[in-house]
């Protein structure tokens, strides 16, 4: 009897899943340090609202829809919104047809990141 060629790959492939199984379960377990840490590794300290940058926050997550001066992409321009205050504090805590909600729940950061938009010229 000759040795099965295919036993081999799949020890390799089990071990492979394997390894991905405990390495997402390691991850899972260090994700709020994973999720502190900046491009250069240092871990940051978490911000309360009276240290909320709504310019950081909007360059983090508006410019992939919104173009990167924030006047137009795949979503509309925020330059010179006709958007009230109150508007623009809902579609950010709420989100709006395909833009989702920010994660912005706080009213002074909803307040903050609503008069930066107004303020874009």
């Amino acid at each position: 009897m000759g040795k099965n060629p295919v036993v081999p790959y799949l020890l390799i492939f089990a071990l492979g899943i394997g390894l991905i199984f405990f390495m997402s379960l390691y991850g899972l377990d260090q994700k709020k340090e994973i999720a502190s840490q900046n491009d250069d590794g240092k871990t940051e300290e978490t911000t309360d609202s009276a240290e909320f940058d709504a310019e950081a926050v909007a360059q983090g997550k508006c410019i992939g829809c919104h173009g990167g001066d924030l006047s137009g992409g795949m979503g509309p321009g925020l330059v010179g919104t006709s958007l009230s205050k109150d508007d623009i504090k809902a579609i950010v805590k709420d989100g709006k047809g395909t833009m989702p909600a920010q994660g912005i729940t706080d009213d002074a950061e909803l307040d903050a990141m609503a008069d930066y938009i107004l303020s874009l010229k």
